[in-house]
């Protein structure tokens, strides 16, 4: 799990930190509207582990939502969410954007978490349909799946969080308020995927149960996706079934070669990530963002980093993802100093 957690993050870093958005090679290219790429996946993978991490840091409190759990939820979800506001409150833009990649996981966290210590848990997939079915009508009925300011996700985002508060994609907010709720469903069934994980049962009868529910998500997603397109930016529920399907197709794939036949046994280059993982995200969104607001000679030194880079490589598309990789880069070996040290920072 935290190798997972770990790979999430890098890939979150790396699709998030380009040279320049201008030359991205496809796969670390959001899909435009309907599709999916490489990137769209790293975000679910992130909600999907969330789910999983939950099950692990609740089971200890027997998922009794007892009034200093409850505080602690609270409080860690309104961490989360203020941070991410910060966040944009240090880019040079005029107002400060209210939901984002951040306030999502909060939210979801938020939200899952005390779902799971006041509902049974063989009802969670209930919960989960019902979510999913419910937006899948919502979308339907509200024009969900037009590209354009009157698609209904729009329309709730404007009217509830104002256009110079959001990110605004032809008036869609790809964080946007309703499509959260499809996004607890996804964090609720990586819930159900880290009961299996720690079920006490054999190791193959854990991992046959993942390779089955990930394998039967995914069919679902992509057999269904005619009727209910898979759509990042409105995170349409077959989209969360293909990215659930997927994570928990890995998961299995990285336990099977871990714990299981330990052909995989160098894990703490992953684990460097996975153990602070929001810190380590926070610090690349903090970082990027002054790269872009210290100007040096009337350039950025993102910039200036970037036509550094062009110089010596000469295409475009390879400058930007080298920009890429060494970003990562140093976000790693700040993430090294810390694991080395033993120090975790828990928000």
């Amino acid at each position: 799990m935290d190798v997972l957690r770990g790979i999430t993050i890098g890939g979150m870093i790396l699709v998030n930190s380009p040279g320049t958005w201008e030359h991205i090679f496809a796969p670390f290219r959001h899909s435009a509207w309907n599709g999916m790429t490489f990137a769209d996946l790293i975000f679910p993978l992130f909600l999907f582990m969330t789910g999983v991490s939950m099950y692990i840091s609740l089971q200890k409190y027997n998922f009794m939502l007892t009034l200093p759990l409850f505080v602690k939820i609270l409080k860690r979800t309104a961490l989360i969410f203020l941070i991410g506001m910060g966040i944009y409150a240090l880019a040079p833009f005029g107002n400060i954007r209210i939901l984002g990649v951040l306030q999502r996981i909060a939210l979801c966290y938020g939200c899952g978490a005390v779902l799971v210590c006041c509902i049974r848990h063989s009802r969670l997939p209930w919960i989960v349909s019902i979510l999913l079915l419910g937006y899948f009508l919502l979308l339907l009925w509200g024009n969900g799946f037009e590209y354009g300011t009157g698609n209904i996700l729009s329309l709730v985002d404007r009217h509830l969080l104002g256009i110079d508060h959001m990110y605004n994609d032809q008036g869609i907010d790809p964080e946007g308020v309703l499509s959260t709720f499809p996004c607890i469903a996804h964090v609720l069934v990586g819930f159900c995927i880290g009961r299996i994980c720690l079920s006490p049962v054999s190791a193959d009868c854990r991992l046959n149960q993942l390779y089955l529910y990930g394998t039967l998500l995914l069919l679902a997603g992509w057999l269904l996706q005619d009727i209910c397109p898979l759509n990042k930016k409105v995170w349409s529920p077959t989209f969360v079934l293909v990215t659930c399907g997927c994570s928990t197709l890995l998961l299995a794939v990285l336990s099977a070669c871990i714990d299981v036949t330990r052909q995989f046994r160098t894990i703490w280059p992953f684990q460097v990530f996975g153990a602070n993982s929001l810190f380590c995200y926070v610090l690349s969104e903090v970082l990027f963002i002054l790269l872009d607001a210290i100007h040096l000679q009337g350039t950025s030194i993102h910039m200036l980093l970037y036509n550094g880079l062009s110089t010596i490589c000469g295409d475009n598309a390879v400058s930007s993802l080298v920009f890429a990789l060494l970003f990562t880069g140093v976000i790693w070996l700040v993430g090294y100093l810390l694991y080395q040290r033993k120090i975790f920072i828990k928000l």
